[in-house]
């Protein structure tokens, strides 16, 4: 019997006069069912295949020769290999510094390998919308999806009138966006808050239609407070309150140290990068029951 995407699908087993109730995908995209049964998903930023050494977030570092930071390389053999590692559940790519539509495609590509450990989610950030415009921005998200990515992040909104220009990109791009008010949807629109005047008014942004996954910025929160940890862990906290109450998952980077307690917080998309990416990834796991 074929199923509807979007509606759970329940199979009854009976073994020994028990019945048991195993709800089926009912999404291409396995993360959004995840999250309708109050799942975390795991997963990591892609590593940089560049030789050399790594800056921040796997991103290389500045050549000063050039006089910009070299180019970051992701391969299909290298989005082949995170496939088949069976602990992700998604794929992060970060593009913010320096946007390359081939990267998106090589790993697009290489998460569909047939020798995947399960369907990857690929998500994409981008460069924020006051880096390179509003047209840019807006063909960035079609070209993305269209190049078989599940979803694009957005980061650094600075406004509520941005964020709602931001996620009229995705609808231009004719993508069925998962939210709330649209349960079968497969793509995914992720706005990042990274300052203190974003962050205020994350219960109005957060209330938008057409929003996927809300996050905050952590490290820039508290970068934009003059290094105030606390200030940025409590901007952090206020965006988690809020997309709870709009029933969206909240993104954030985590650790072997403190992913268990994100995980008890309620973030439902927790980001690991680095050597110990799946140490932590299966703490995160045994917190979670996954």
């Amino acid at each position: 019997m074929g199923m509807k995407m979007g509606r759970v699908a329940v199979v009854l087993v009976i073994s020994a006069g028990v019945v048991t109730r195993i709800s089926a995908q009912t999404h291409q995209n396995a993360v959004i069912d995840l999250w309708a049964q109050g799942k975390p998903a795991f997963g990591v930023y892609a590593p940089n295949e560049h030789p050399g050494p790594r800056g921040q977030r796997g991103q290389p570092p500045f050549d000063a020769a050039q006089g910009r930071p070299q180019p970051a390389v992701y391969t299909r053999d290298g989005a082949e290999k995170l496939a088949m590692n069976p602990l992700y559940d998604f794929v992060f790519l970060n593009l913010e510094g320096s946007y390359d539509a081939g990267a998106v495609r090589a790993m697009a590509e290489g998460l569909r390998s047939p020798r995947a450990a399960g369907r990857k989610m690929l998500l994409v950030r981008i460069p924020p919308i006051e880096k390179d415009g509003a047209a840019v921005t807006k063909g960035r998200v079609k070209e993305i999806l269209d190049a078989g990515a599940d979803g694009v992040t957005i980061p650094h909104i600075r406004t509520l009138d941005e964020a709602r220009q931001a996620i009229g990109f995705f609808r231009d791009a004719n993508a069925n966006v998962w939210s709330p008010k649209n349960p079968r949807g497969e793509k995914l629109a992720m706005l990042m808050l990274e300052d203190p005047a974003a962050v205020a008014q994350a219960k109005e942004i957060a209330a938008l239609d057409g929003l996927s996954i809300l996050a905050c910025g952590i490290g820039s929160l508290a970068q934009a407070l003059g290094g105030d940890r606390a200030g940025a862990e409590a901007g952090t906290q206020k965006v988690l309150q809020e997309a709870k109450a709009a029933k969206l998952p909240d993104m954030l980077t985590a650790n072997t140290q403190d992913v268990a307690q994100r995980v008890t917080e309620g973030f439902l998309a927790l980001l690991m990068q680095g050597p110990t990416a799946d140490e932590a990834i299966k703490a995160g796991r045994a917190a979670a029951g996954r």
